[in-house]
């Protein structure tokens, strides 16, 4: 005899509701990275020295992207503890494709990967894309979604400045203890 066990009543809500909500924690992780690229090239394309560290800022920030798919990846086992079973994930995840799109991130953290330029940048655009169509399609519908989104945004824009800093500052310190191993 089979036994249907009634669900929690999380899943009663509105899926359309937890989509949005989904979409949301991924462009709180990843829509800001763009714009956070564009400015490290801008102001390390402009330096007068190419061989300097500030001109080799730039190659880290894959790495620091590979640092923020990392954070989405164990927000997202948070989230499950304790239940990690393919059940689960299957009933609470309304949007896989782009899940696995985030969580491909991962994978800048091979070094091969991370050397392609600007392969990093085009992961990105589809979150920051998604960012631009509420704005400009849901903007004359309802302001309160546009403030939500630019609070999304810059919380974004925090989070990948931040772990670009710690990325800069892993490089610098490992640079130093290479040097001091040399020496």
């Amino acid at each position: 005899m089979l036994i249907y066990k009634k669900p929690d009543s999380y899943y009663y809500m509105d899926n359309n509701f937890l989509a949005y909500l989904q979409q949301l924690e991924m462009m709180a992780f990843f829509s800001g990275y763009p714009l956070l690229y564009a400015v490290t090239l801008f102001i390390a394309g402009n330096q007068p020295m190419k061989n300097g560290f500030s001109s080799r800022i730039s190659t880290l920030l894959p790495f620091a992207y590979a640092l923020v798919g990392t954070l989405f990846l164990g927000l997202q086992l948070k989230n499950a503890y304790p239940d990690y079973s393919i059940v689960y994930f299957k009933e609470t995840i309304l949007q896989p494709y782009l899940l696995i799109w985030g969580l491909l991130s991962i994978l800048f953290w091979i070094p091969g990967l991370a050397r392609i330029k600007g392969l990093s940048l085009l992961h990105s655009l589809v979150f920051f894309f998604l960012l631009v169509k509420d704005i400009f399609l849901q903007s004359s519908l309802d302001k309160n979604l546009v403030r939500n989104d630019m609070k999304i945004y810059t919380d974004s824009l925090l989070l990948n400045l931040g772990t670009f800093a710690f990325i800069i500052l892993l490089a610098f310190l490992i640079a130093k203890i290479k040097k001091k191993v040399r020496s």
